[in-house]
């Protein structure tokens, strides 16, 4: 279909700054409407712009949520026709040194089967680049329902940084003695204090083997969502912004927006209630 001068409707929207489905809902009784699927692909558009890495299952999970009947292949091919299937991710970089004389722990995780949270925390060390230098985020996970419940962001990735993300998680959880906290080899999980305070709290200590960064792909996973979804749309001017950022994405964002498959397509912290809410029933049936 064309418009005057030989302009296509697809090159007059994308001139106009808009979407196709938002020019034709505009047009009134001007011009006629294409075809059944362009309410949806602006509701597509919405949540890719939205959530840029998410792919064709999420995306139809989110549209779901906000009440489409929506068929995935159908999601599918209109997402390939909007060229909205690929998103780069950029390489993961290790920032951690498992070259030290400290004392290291056996991998426990191998023979865990997880039921619940508080059952296995994993954490893990990235880099975050602001306009004139590097920063450092600690983070802890839960592993069970993926919920972030520990994190620190600084300057530097001495021991302290760690530590003050262990000692959020420790606030917010206060978990039992069957806590399993995995993390790399890495120095600072090495270290006295962070060692300590698991210790002090009844935790069990486990590290990934040698060489074997995968063992911890769950941290690692979130790191680059974290770069992909946050860090890669921003330019942090200084620490201050970057924290404040940063903190509003895990806590507004990730934990209580972002779907993720593994949990039946809901966010961590509705998982957790769920989670909650059933097990109540449970103990009283």
């Amino acid at each position: 279909m064309r418009a005057d001068r030989g302009l296509t409707i697809g090159r007059m929207a994308e001139l106009g700054g808009v979407s196709r489905a938002g020019f034709y809902r505009h047009a009134g009784g001007c011009v006629a409407r294409p075809n059944r699927d362009m309410d949806l692909r602006d509701a597509i558009q919405r949540v890719a712009l939205e959530w840029p890495s998410y792919g064709r299952p999420r995306i139809t999970a989110e549209l779901r949520r906000r009440g489409w009947k929506v068929n995935p292949k159908r999601v599918y091919r209109l997402m390939r026709e909007d060229n909205l299937l690929c998103v780069r991710k950029r390489k993961f970089v290790v920032t951690t040194d498992s070259h030290h004389d400290r004392k290291v722990y056996p991998n426990l995780v191998e023979e865990m089967t997880l039921t619940g949270i508080d059952q296995l925390w994993v954490a893990d060390i990235t880099y975050i680049r602001l306009a004139s230098q590097f920063v450092y985020l600690a983070v802890v996970i839960d592993a069970f329902s993926r919920r972030v419940i520990g994190w620190a962001l600084d300057v530097t990735v001495e021991d302290d940084l760690p530590l003050a993300a262990l000692r959020m998680a420790l606030e917010l959880r206060r978990p039992g003695p069957s806590l399993v906290h995995h993390s790399d080899r890495g120095s600072q999980y090495a270290s006295g204090d962070y060692t300590g305070l698991l210790k002090a709290h009844g935790c069990q200590i486990s590290m990934s083997h040698k060489a074997s960064p995968w063992e911890n792909a769950g941290c690692e996973s979130w790191m680059k969502t974290l770069k992909a979804e946050e860090v890669y749309r921003q330019e942090y001017r200084d620490l201050r912004e970057a924290r404040a950022s940063i903190a509003q994405f895990i806590d507004e964002v990730y934990n209580q927006k972002r779907l993720h498959s593994a949990l039946g397509y809901r966010p961590p912290v509705e998982f957790e209630q769920v989670l909650a809410s059933s097990r109540r029933l449970e103990a009283r049936a």
